[in-house]
């Protein structure tokens, strides 16, 4: 019940800008989720190669190249929601 439709109407009328800091919470949810199923996907969480790849491209890159190009230089593809959508059982 805490989640009807109602509960979110102050995403859409507040103007502070509310919404655009639910979305970049929800969006790093996103890169969190299919960071992760990327060592899923190697069948390690430890995978030494993906975490060195992982800190070259992302955590040591700083504003070398846009974000999002940093990302798909780890991950090989854009962000997909799928990951989070799964772990929320959707």
């Amino acid at each position: 019940p805490r989640y009807r439709s109602p509960y979110f109407s102050h995403l859409f009328s507040s103007p502070s800008g509310y919404s655009a800091g639910y979305y970049a919470y929800l969006w790093s949810e996103v890169l969190d989720a299919d960071g992760f199923q990327a060592f899923v996907d190697a069948g390690d969480p430890f995978d030494a190669a993906l975490a060195s790849r992982l800190k070259e491209n992302v955590y040591e890159a700083g504003y070398v190249a846009p974000g999002a190009e940093l990302y798909r230089r780890f991950r090989g593809a854009a962000p997909s929601v799928s990951a989070l959508l799964a772990a929320r059982g959707l």
